[in-house]
């Protein structure tokens, strides 16, 4: 499907906004950077940043919907003989191995997560990208498993599977602080993500997640 001048001359710019604000963030910290400097910055107008971004949180965190498409593909194009935990398993091997951006643990990543970490705005919509991850993945292991969202074993397995990766990412960032080795922090995510997941569905056997 092609797109028009239009709508792409409109995704270059919040692309540009969106670069700008994060380098801008990266170098003074999110609470000291004004709306008004990102504009300014940018070459735009205040509005056309709102227009963009209505919450400034959201040029920081502006991946959001990449991530959570790429969850869905994970769970929605996987082979019929593999459940659902076990496909984000391997999805997460599948990301170390395309060398995401999601694990990029780099000097760069490591700016990134200092920048979170002294900013409770940043900490507080972490949060609540977190949760509303935990959702959609409820979402899609219920409709998946023929369930509602609000399952009881649904809500569980979304929550840990949740738990599982934001521990493995933690720890794989704070790896390479230690070690400035990519290769170290990638091992550690893995391992991490495969002793959760292996956790998680033990802890779901006797239901529908419970995996062979």
């Amino acid at each position: 499907m092609s797109v028009d001048r239009r709508t792409l001359n409109r995704l270059a710019t919040r692309q540009k906004i969106s670069n700008i604000a994060t380098r801008l963030f990266l170098e003074k910290g999110f609470e000291q950077v004004t709306i008004d400097e990102i504009a300014t910055a940018a070459e735009v107008g205040r509005m056309t940043v709102f227009n963009h971004f209505p919450r400034k949180e959201e040029m920081f965190f502006d991946r959001e919907e990449e991530g959570l498409q790429m969850l869905r593909r994970a769970l929605s194009q996987r082979d019929k003989n593999t459940g659902p935990l076990e496909a984000l398993r391997r999805f997460a091997h599948h990301l170390v191995e395309q060398n995401s951006p999601v694990v990029a643990f780099s000097v760069a990543g490591q700016g990134f997560v200092s920048t979170i970490e002294h900013s409770p705005a940043l900490k507080a919509r972490a949060r609540e990208i977190r949760d509303e991850f935990a959702q959609a993945l409820a979402h899609e292991l219920a409709a998946g498993a023929g369930l509602e969202k609000s399952d009881p074993h649904t809500q569980l397995a979304a929550g840990l599977v949740l738990a599982t990766w934001s521990a493995a990412l933690i720890q794989a960032h704070r790896t390479f602080s230690q070690t400035l080795s990519n290769a170290a922090a990638a091992a550690v995510f893995l391992d991490l993500i495969d002793r959760g997941t292996a956790g998680v569905i033990a802890a779901m056997n006797g239901t529908v997640y419970g995996e062979k």
